[in-house]
């Protein structure tokens, strides 16, 4: 699977991006047909400390899936995203092995 990552304003650091890239890898295991996704990362200008935010975008064929997380760090962000679409590429497996 291809991942891209945004950085929206600032510089991301390349332990970050490792990160993301063996994360969005585990999410294979789920669904094997994922085609690529993005990953964008924002810093919300807010006196809240959970100012980073999180959006990953992912192809499938057929379909696009889309999660946004806000949280204090980035990876707590990417970790609670890539468990959301877990659920949901699990979801999307069963509905086509229940239409085969």
């Amino acid at each position: 699977m291809k991942v891209d990552v945004h950085a929206v304003n600032f510089t991301v650091d390349r332990k970050l991006v490792d990160f993301i890239q063996e994360r969005m890898g585990k999410l294979e295991k789920y669904y094997d047909r994922v085609v690529s996704s993005d990953v964008f990362l924002k810093v919300e200008r807010t006196s809240d400390k959970e100012n980073k935010v999180v959006e990953i975008k992912i192809n499938v064929p057929g379909d696009d899936f889309l999660v946004k997380k806000q949280c204090k760090t980035f990876e707590e962000a990417v970790e609670l995203s890539a468990e959301s679409l877990e659920r949901l590429l699990v979801k999307r497996k069963e509905k086509i092995r229940a239409h085969i």
